[in-house]
């Protein structure tokens, strides 16, 4: 299958402002872009990019003074299989882990493993469940504990107070299964990207990027969604980091108004023009 996909963003800055975005295609998908997710910018301004220590692209600008579009359309190639289940995959013990999984073993932002130790292992700790079951255990809690609500979304809310208020959006979901995962010595690690509705009801709401997260088990990562809790079709990763502190779409060293924000996430047929004026919005 192709998925177009895509994102508009209008911002009104008071005075020019220095902007990162993380809206690119993980380059693990590279051989899957059919047309490139370039990004534009309306009025346009010079760009500059890097990889930061997670090996996801970045994007630099100066915004000026003034309203600004950040604008990209893209397509993809994608299996149009649901999210693989390897219910066989086990989880490693501490020593026998690669360097690389260690620092996602660690508390950071939002993901305050300090305070969820023990409602952990009070929880999962003693389950004859492990590996796969383990995690899937935890995605069962964390999707029955929390009530999914965009009124009640919060850029500071963390793991714990996820897990207190029992209320939030798809970054809660991610960030309370990954502090479990942690808690209980399963490296995961948080993803951000696309994740449209193919194979799934249509949407109550507008588009917007998805969060899920991967644990690593049985020698691989792994793709886990607490949010749905059901394999998906059509993940396209944007970026992995410990949280979304190290995966922000967008940081701003500034004041500014987000003015309109759109994000695209639509099944199409072979061969079909990306010039349509208006895209679908994806879930």
């Amino acid at each position: 299958m192709q998925i177009r996909l895509g994102y508009e963003l209008i911002y009104n800055f008071p005075q020019p402002t220095p902007v990162i975005l993380a809206l690119n295609i993980h380059y693990s998908r590279a051989s899957d872009i059919i047309i490139p997710d370039y990004l534009t910018t309306d009025p346009p301004v010079p760009i500059g990019g890097y990889r930061d220590g997670f090996g996801n692209w970045c994007t630099r600008l100066v915004a000026p003074a003034g309203r600004i579009r950040i604008k990209t359309d893209a397509l993809v190639r994608d299996t149009g299989q649901p999210d693989k289940i390897v219910p066989g995959a086990q989880q490693h013990a501490v020593h026998d882990l690669p360097e690389e999984t260690l620092v996602f073993l660690l508390g950071s932002r939002y993901c305050d493993t300090d305070l969820l130790s023990q409602a952990a292992w009070d929880r999962f700790g003693n389950a004859p469940e492990q590996g796969w079951a383990r995690v899937q255990a935890i995605c069962d809690f964390v999707h029955n504990r929390i009530k999914f609500d965009y009124t009640q979304a919060r850029p500071t809310r963390t793991a714990s107070e996820a897990y207190n208020e029992q209320t939030g959006v798809c970054r809660d979901y991610a960030h309370l299964a990954i502090s479990f995962c942690r808690c209980l010595n399963i490296p995961a690690r948080y993803c951000t990207g696309y994740l449209g509705d193919m194979g799934t009801p249509p949407p109550w709401g507008v588009g917007d990027f998805a969060a899920w997260f991967e644990v690593y088990l049985g020698g691989a990562w792994h793709t886990f969604d607490a949010r749905n809790n059901t394999p998906r079709i059509g993940r396209v990763l944007l970026a992995r980091g410990r949280d979304a502190s190290d995966v922000a779409i967008a940081t701003t060293f500034g004041p500014n108004t987000l003015e309109s924000f759109k994000v695209w996430t639509d099944d199409v047929a072979e061969g079909s023009s990306l010039n349509a004026t208006a895209p679908g919005l994806g879930a």
